[in-house]
């Protein structure tokens, strides 16, 4: 299994998706420092009263979350489609011919490549959680705890897996562009339902027949996708913002924090199911790649 692990991270180096991620996210963070920069300046030049006080926390808290909510996507697209064509493209191209004869059982091989994807994720992840945090504690308040800090890096980078084994278990029944695009469209169905949340939470004009349609909406497709649901876990983590929310009304002026903020967290059972989720992705794909005729 230690193998095929590093054969992965091999693969993974030469692959061309990795230059283009590499090249995506060093754009994303040369315009997240000008973007920072200039929220920065702007709430430093309000002087140091309560108010400026306040809307410095508000401005932290748009930057970081305009910073996880681009980060998300890099993360994303690398764990699927550096994992989308594992089984499909490796089947038409006659590579797995020519290695399930060698005396490595099927699940060794599929664990291996799992773990080799995951962990290569998670280092990514770790870079970019770190790079995000960095510019954002230049330019701004940022939490400053370490364990708020280290409980957030798990969250974001628990889409990894996540992703990864949903893949994983596409490319045991679609080919590899199916099942990209297949993926593409799932995560873009959770993104779209933790939007809805973050947009419903903050019109209270709706009335309650339309709210409840939206939050069954949103419930639906974050059920279906669950990592953006843990990306808003990662930013109520990173803040505690289930604690002081009630203390004011983010967004309330029609300003930029509904998009970006974090609407409402999910409950700890998510988090529960997530996980769950995962494993079980994870063991079908296994169960099915044991089946598929290669």
């Amino acid at each position: 299994m230690s193998i095929i692990l590093r054969l992965t991270w091999k693969e993974l180096l030469r692959k061309r998706v990795l230059l283009l991620t590499i090249l995506m996210t060093l754009a994303f963070l040369v315009a997240f420092w000008f973007i920072a920069a200039a929220i920065g300046g702007e709430t430093e030049a309000n002087g140091g009263s309560g108010a400026a006080l306040f809307e410095k926390f508000s401005m932290g808290l748009f930057i970081v979350g305009l910073g996880f909510f681009f980060g998300s996507f890099v993360i994303a697209f690398l764990s699927i489609f550096s994992s989308s064509s594992v089984i499909s493209g490796e089947a038409e191209q006659g590579i797995m011919q020519a290695m399930m004869p060698r005396p490595v059982p099927r699940w060794q091989w599929y664990a291996g490549r799992w773990l080799g994807y995951v962990t290569f994720g998670l280092a990514y992840a770790l870079i970019l959680f770190s790079s995000i945090m960095v510019i954002a504690g230049i330019h701004a308040g940022v939490p400053k705890n370490f364990g708020a800090l280290v409980s957030a890096y798990l969250l974001f980078a628990s889409v990894v897996p996540l992703l990864v084994s949903v893949s994983m278990l596409g490319s045991g029944f679609f080919s590899g562009i199916g099942n990209g695009v297949f993926m593409t469209m799932l995560y873009g169905g959770g993104w779209l339902g933790g939007m809805i949340d973050k947009v419903s939470s903050q019109l209270g004009s709706l009335n309650e027949k339309v709210g409840h349609s939206l939050t069954t909406i949103s419930g639906l497709l974050s059920l279906a996708m669950p990592a953006d649901g843990i990306q808003r876990a990662m930013m109520d983590r990173l803040y505690n913002f289930s604690y002081i929310q009630d203390l004011f009304n983010m967004g309330a002026n029609g300003g930029p924090l509904p998009l970006f903020g974090i609407g409402s967290a999910p409950a700890p059972a998510f988090l529960w199911y997530a996980l769950f989720y995962t494993l079980a992705a994870f063991l079908l794909g296994m169960w099915r790649f044991q089946k598929k005729d290669l």
